[in-house]
């Protein structure tokens, strides 16, 4: 990506939201930022659950003409009129989620701070590849995806890479000549206003 080029908005869903409260909010902040896609990540396993917060963001995001994609259940994106899905297991499902989805279906794949993952994933198919956490964190392995591991990957591989993880304004202005997209969640819906903290990372771009 040419630093010329303002990356784009990914925006994730909370882990656990209320679908008769959440898609107004949602809507609020698609009808002032302009976002390219959206990704349904909740925590929970119940499939009645997914389905009802699938339903209820897709008739918000397509009426903003945003994409909505879910987070790694293949079968519900058909069922529920969605437009892809995000794969959080590298490149190990990318070839059959491509099967199953057909070509026109975004395919999305979280590598981790691993660049082997993320051209593996790129060579299978996906459309994007997200690297992170990008900012400092407790959980998991704990392993940052450095800002080299970007630039190198904006300079080298053709395939859209994500930046995502513990976001601030200070790192925005850092990746942003080196990523395509900063995927936003909890660094937005924790605030009392989420559509003035997206605006906030968004000036941050410069």
């Amino acid at each position: 990506m040419a630093d010329t080029e303002r990356p784009q908005i990914y925006l994730i869903t909370p882990p656990s939201f209320d679908p008769a409260i959440f898609p107004a909010q949602l809507d609020r902040v698609l009808a002032a930022h302009e976002v390219a896609c959206i990704r349904l990540a909740l925590a929970t396993k119940d499939e009645d659950a997914q389905g009802r917060a699938a339903d209820a963001c897709r008739e918000v995001a397509h009426r903003h003409d945003v994409a909505l994609v879910i987070e790694n259940h293949i079968k519900l994106v058909d069922r529920h009129g969605l437009d892809g899905v995000h794969l959080t297991d590298g490149a190990r499902t990318v070839r059959y989620a491509r099967k199953e989805l057909g070509q026109d279906a975004i395919v999305g794949a979280w590598c981790g701070a691993s660049r082997h993952d993320g051209m593996n994933a790129g060579e299978a198919g996906a459309d994007y590849v997200c690297f992170g956490p990008v900012g400092e964190t407790a959980l998991g392995a704990g392993e940052l995806a450095p800002r080299d591991l970007f630039a190198w990957w904006s300079e080298v591989i053709e395939v859209p890479v994500v930046a995502e993880g513990n976001l601030t304004e200070d790192l925005i202005r850092e990746f942003t000549p080196v990523t395509d997209f900063f995927a936003l969640g909890e660094e937005i819906w924790r605030e009392d206003d989420p559509t003035a903290a997206l605006g906030r990372m968004i000036a941050a771009m410069g």
